[in-house]
This record gives C-alpha cells, sequence and structure tokens, in this order.
C-alpha cells in the first residue's frame, strides 16, 4: 500500500487541537445562550463539516447570529491559542518515515491558508511538505474544490495517493479525489463514526507506517 503521494489532513490529524476546539465550542455556546454543554464523547459525536451544520448541531441559534459572526469569534480565539498546540501522537514518527521512504507528503486542510503556514514552522515540521493546501478564508468550505484543483495539477494517478484523516468528510474528500483513504481515530471523531466509512482505521499515527508498508 506504499503511496507515490500521502495527502494529510491537518487538524486533529497531525495537529492535536481537539481539547482546543471542544473548550472554544462551549465558551461560544455559553456566550450565545445555549445551554448546551460538551465533554470529549459528546464533541466527537457532532462534530462534522459543512462547519455551518456542526454548528447547528452543537445548539448554535443562527437565526439570532448569523454563521460568519460565529465563525469570526471562533477564529479570533483560536488562531491564537493553537501555537500552543503540540503534534499528534505518532505524527512526528509517521512524516519523518515517510520523508525516509521516498513518499511526497502534502497537507490538504480546512485552515485558512497563513495559518496554516505559520502553525507547521512553528512546529518545527513545515520541511515535511511538498505544498500546503489550505483556504482562502476562515469559514473551512472547501477542501473537496481545492484538492481537485491541485490533483489535477499532478503527474499520477490519484490511486496513488492515500489521504489520511481523522474525519467522515475526510474519507469522503478522499473519494472525490480517487485517492485511497485512511482514518485516524485519535481526533474529531470517535471511532465508531469512522469505521461506517469502510475504510482501514488506525487508533493513531503510530500505526500508519507498517499500514503503508515502510
Amino acid at each position: 500500500m506504499k503511496p507515490r503521494c500521502l495527502i494529510w489532513d491537518w487538524n486533529g490529524t497531525l495537529l492535536d487541537d481537539l481539547q482546543l476546539c471542544l473548550g472554544l465550542l462551549n465558551e461560544l455556546l455559553e456566550q450565545n445562550g445555549s445551554p448546551n454543554r460538551y465533554d470529549l464523547a459528546g464533541y466527537r459525536e457532532i462534530f462534522g463539516f459543512p462547519v455551518v451544520d456542526y454548528y447547528r448541531r452543537a445548539g448554535l441559534d443562527l437565526s439570532k447570529r448569523s454563521f460568519e459572526s460565529l465563525a469570526a469569534d471562533y477564529v479570533a480565539r483560536y488562531n491564537p491559542e493553537s501555537f500552543a498546540c503540540a503534534l499528534c501522537p505518532g505524527a512526528a514518527d509517521a512524516l519523518a518515515a515517510l520523508k525516509s521512504a521516498g513518499v511526497r507528503q502534502v497537507i490538504l486542510s480546512a485552515s485558512e491558508l497563513t495559518l496554516l503556514k505559520a502553525q507547521t514552522e512553528h512546529l518545527g515540521v513545515a520541511g515535511y511538505f511538498d505544498e500546503l493546501l489550505g483556504q482562502t478564508d476562515y469559514y473551512a468550505h472547501g477542501k473537496l474544490a481545492v484538492g481537485k484543483e491541485w490533483m489535477a495539477r499532478q503527474n499520477f494517478d490519484p490511486a496513488e495517493a492515500v489521504l489520511v484523516g481523522d474525519t467522515l468528510h475526510d474519507a469522503e474528500v478522499a473519494a472525490g479525489l480517487g485517492a485511497k483513504c485512511v482514518l485516524c481515530a485519535a481526533g474529531h471523531q470517535s471511532r465508531e463514526r469512522l469505521l461506517t466509512a469502510g475504510v482501514p482505521v488506525i487508533g493513531t499515527l503510530a500505526e500508519l507506517p507498517a499500514l503503508l508498508g515502510l
């Protein structure tokens, strides 16, 4: 299963921002009059894309405040605090193993591109990636569109790529690109949810090199 290219999701797959996102959601709910509060298990059952639908599931009333306003509030808090987040367990070793094996690595993220660049540089991992593919705004709309545009410029069969992520949306993006997919159950969605995608699910990134035959 050794891929020619490894397409990484960032948030929750390489960047361990799960606790930060949980805390910010509960703050947003409190500040906007929702009685809902979530523990980690509950959060992992509601998180998903599009983000606007996730906000509704969480209990935010978009008739009182627009999605754009809520998202701006969230991002204003998330961006600076995200620099305190570490890499996910096993991430550093997986990145190094793929590099040693000569596998090309890119990040395809719902994050805004400028933030993505700053985060990878801050964590000292920017050098592992041939390209960073992020969004031009902070509404987290379009990983698939960005990925398709990038894939159209490549000179290899999409089936030679593996996308590694932590959500069902990542499996959908991989299918849309024609790439294989591996999901990691250490991120923003539960193992039970991920298993419904019908692709390999690992517990942590420490399991990835062996799965890929590296």
